[in-house]
């Protein structure tokens, strides 16, 4: 029994606290419209229209209200204002309920009715800063003249030792500046600073992608300026950059061309010039060349090293000083290798003539004084078959020799890629960072 008794009392005090909960939410709902001083549908009325007739675009639009519910007809320029007029409405006091009937325009005309208004309200916001837009376009082009004219005032940085491309460089770089200063000068008397921010912006984005897509136009023209600014060769300097080699023909704001030797034109990027090793054979016009004679272990090497100098100080186109020298450089097991070295001048003696008349001299002079320059040694087993009966094959005659008469010594400087390379100087037209060849004599023969 005392079960059902706490059952009923359970369903009961949850029956009433739903009705508390219908009663307080009827109360809610009453008190949500107002019943008395509620506005009057007139002044509701009144009241949006003088809204909608401030604001652009509202002006074709029909308002009534019938007991606290509005209905809104007619056309809008969008959907923005058909919303925008649905919560203006619902925010009036006394407003129960709003009817959006409400039509966007359709028509071209007026779709291009906001536009052609905005366009008047630019045009007449220019006519009236037209005194600044003069005052900064006059501005932009003072300062452009400005940097136009120092630019071309290159003399000072020349007198400080700078290539005609840093120069260039340089001058550009000041051009730039004082055209920027322009500019900003012109974006405040227009109030538009706000635009240089932005364009910095821009700049750097551009500046950037552009450096990744020109990274190595942009390394070997910065190379270009270090070469002209350092000048480490000249026009005709005879220079080996990894395993190129030739004469320096002209160096360009991206390349270095040079000559070959076998008169072919070659192209080294100037970055790959500044990061490798380079060797400029015409600097100094005195160059030691040298090369090694092996002879026979039993011999004095005293007397060797005395023939060698004496043929070579009576060789042309050898220096008296430095004196030509003789160095032991290996002993092996069957012959001493001898180191011979002898200085030429570039100017007057082709240095590869030179070194092979060099090595022929002294090869003629040690077989005439019976040195031997011993062939390597291989001892080898003979089985002799032969019978009694068989008689062994006589040796071969031995040759006779014929000695000819010693032939001149030319030692003179080569001067076909020389013409070549003077032909390319005078018939081309490319850009040539390099200073022009002068008289002084040491740049006049090299090779």
């Amino acid at each position: 029994m005392r079960h059902w008794l706490q059952l009923v009392l359970a369903i009961w005090i949850v029956g009433y606290g739903s009705a508390l909960a219908l009663q307080a939410d009827d109360e809610q709902l009453a008190g949500e419209i107002k019943v008395q001083n509620a506005p009057q549908d007139q002044a509701i009325a009144a009241r949006l229209r003088a809204i909608t007739a401030s604001l652009s675009g509202l002006e074709n639009v029909e308002i009534s209200v019938n007991a606290g519910v509005i209905t809104l007809q007619g056309e809008v320029a969008n959907t923005q204002l058909k919303n925008d007029m649905t919560a203006i409405a619902s925010r009036l006091e006394g407003v129960v309920h709003v009817q959006n009937q409400l039509q966007e325009q359709l028509a071209v005309r007026s779709r291009l009715a906001p536009a052609a208004e905005k366009f008047r309200e630019m045009l007449g916001t220019t006519v009236q800063m037209l005194p600044l837009l003069v005052l900064a376009v006059l501005a932009v082009v003072l300062f452009w003249l400005v940097g136009s004219w120092l630019s071309n005032r290159s003399a000072l940085l020349r007198r400080l030792g700078l290539s005609e491309l840093a120069t260039n460089l340089g001058m550009r770089f000041v051009r730039l500046i004082i055209t920027s200063i322009g500019i900003l000068i012109a974006l405040e008397l227009l109030d538009a600073t706000a635009l240089v921010t932005a364009l910095l912006g821009i700049a750097g984005v551009i500046g950037i992608a552009l450096g990744f897509a020109f990274r190595n136009i942009v390394e070997n023209y910065l190379a270009g300026v270090l070469l002209s600014t350092r000048n480490p060769f000249a026009i005709g300097d005879f220079i080996q950059v990894d395993n190129f080699t030739g004469k320096v023909i002209r160096l360009t704001s991206r390349d270095t061309v040079l000559m070959t030797f076998d008169g072919n034109h070659l192209r080294i990027p100037n970055s790959q010039i500044i990061t490798s090793p380079m060797l400029n054979f015409s600097r100094n016009p005195l160059r030691r060349f040298e090369f090694t004679v092996g002879v026979s272990a039993d011999l004095d090497l005293l007397v060797v090293r005395q023939l060698a100098i004496t043929t070579l100080q009576a060789m042309p186109g050898i220096l008296a000083e430095p004196r030509p020298r003789v160095l032991v450089q290996e002993l092996g097991d069957s012959s001493v290798t001898v180191q011979v070295m002898a200085w030429v001048d570039q100017r007057d003696t082709d240095f590869l003539k030179a070194r092979s008349e060099a090595i022929r001299l002294v090869k003629t002079t040690f077989d005439n004084a019976g040195i031997e320059m011993p062939e390597p040694i291989y001892r080898i087993l003979m089985v002799d078959t032969l019978t009694k009966d068989e008689e062994k094959p006589s040796s071969p005659a031995t040759p006779e020799v014929v000695i000819q008469a010693e032939p001149a010594v030319d030692v003179s400087t080569d001067d076909c890629i020389e013409q070549q390379f003077q032909q390319e100087l005078n018939k081309s037209d490319e850009e040539n960072l390099l200073p022009a060849v002068s008289d002084d004599p040491l740049a006049k023969g090299r090779n």
